[in-house]
C-alpha cells in the first residue's frame, strides 16, 4: 500500500498543478495569448493532433539517435581515458573546453559544414550527451574498490580480465546516473537544433506558435518536451533496475 502511494504522489502533484494553473486563469481572468489553461492546451492539442504527432516524431527521432552517438562517444571516452592516463592527460581539457562552446553558437556552424540535413542536428545533441556519460563513467571506474583490485592482480587476472569483471561494473551506477542526466539533455538539445534550422519539430512548432501568439501551442509543445524527457528518464531507470541488479536496495534514503 505505501508503495503504491509512493508510486501515485507524483500523479498526484501533477493533477494538482493542473487544477489550481486552471482554477487560478478561469477566476483571475487571464488571457489566453499570456497564459492558456491546461483545457485551452488540450483544446489546441485536439485541434492538431496529426501535426503535433509529426513535429513530436521528428523531435523524437533526432533525441534517441543524438543519444545513441553520445552514448557511444561518452563510453569510448572514458574507457580510453581510464585505461590511457596519457591519453587522459592529453585529451580531457579539451573534452571540457568543448563544453564551453555555446550550443546556439555551434549549430549553425554545422549546419554551415553538413547542410540542414538531420545529421547536424544529431551532432548538436550528441556533444550535449557525451560529456556527463563520460565523466560519470569515469567517475565510476574510479570508485572501484581498490581491495579487489589488489586481489584480482595477486591471483594473476588480466588488464582485461580486472576491467570487464571489476571496474566495469563498478562504474555501472555512476553511467546511469549520467545516462539518465544525457537522457535529459537530449531532449532539449534537439529543440534547440531544430529552433536554428528545421522543416518540423516541436522547436519549430514553437518558433510558429510564437510568432502567431499561439501561446497555447506553445504550452502544448513545451508538454510533449516535459512527457519525452520523463519517459526517457523513466526507461532508463528501468533497465538501471534490470541491470543492477546487485546494486544495495536503498530505504529511508541509506542503503539498506
Amino acid at each position: 500500500m505505501m508503495k503504491n502511494s509512493k508510486a501515485l504522489a507524483p500523479f498526484g502533484m501533477i493533477l494538482l498543478l493542473l487544477a489550481g494553473w486552471e482554477l487560478t486563469v478561469r477566476t483571475k481572468q487571464v488571457e489566453a495569448w499570456l497564459l492558456p489553461s491546461p483545457s485551452a492546451v488540450y483544446e489546441a492539442w485536439t485541434a492538431s493532433v496529426d501535426r503535433t504527432l509529426e513535429h513530436l516524431g521528428a523531435t523524437v527521432e533526432i533525441a534517441l539517435s543524438g543519444l545513441g552517438f553520445g552514448l557511444v562517444a561518452g563510453l569510448l571516452l572514458a574507457t580510453l581515458f581510464h585505461l590511457s592516463p596519457l591519453l587522459r592527460a592529453m585529451f580531457q581539457p579539451l573534452v571540457v573546453l568543448s563544453q564551453n562552446v555555446p550550443m546556439i553558437a555551434l549549430a549553425p556552424l554545422l549546419i554551415m559544414w553538413l547542410g540542414f540535413g538531420i545529421m547536424p542536428k544529431i551532432l548538436v545533441v550528441a556533444i550535449a550527451c557525451f560529456f556527463p556519460i563520460a565523466v560519470s563513467t569515469m567517475d565510476g571506474f574510479r570508485q572501484t574498490d581498490r581491495t579487489l583490485l589488489i586481489y584480482m592482480e595477486m591471483a594473476g587476472a588480466t588488464r582485461w580480465q580486472r576491467f570487464s569483471k571489476l571496474e566495469w561494473p563498478s562504474a555501472l551506477p555512476a553511467f546511469f546516473s549520467g545516462l539518465k542526466l544525457a537522457a535529459t539533455y537530449s531532449v532539449m538539445g534537439a529543440v534547440i537544433a531544430e529552433w536554428l534550422g528545421a522543416k518540423e519539430g516541436l522547436g519549430v512548432m514553437m518558433q510558429l506558435a510564437s510568432a502567431s501568439f499561439r501561446t497555447d501551442r506553445v504550452f502544448l509543445a513545451m508538454f510533449f518536451i516535459a512527457g519525452v524527457s520523463l519517459l526517457l528518464y523513466a526507461a532508463i531507470c528501468l533497465i538501471e533496475r534490470l541491470v543492477v541488479r546487485w546494486r544495495p536496495q536503498v530505504k529511508g534514503g541509506a542503503p539498506r
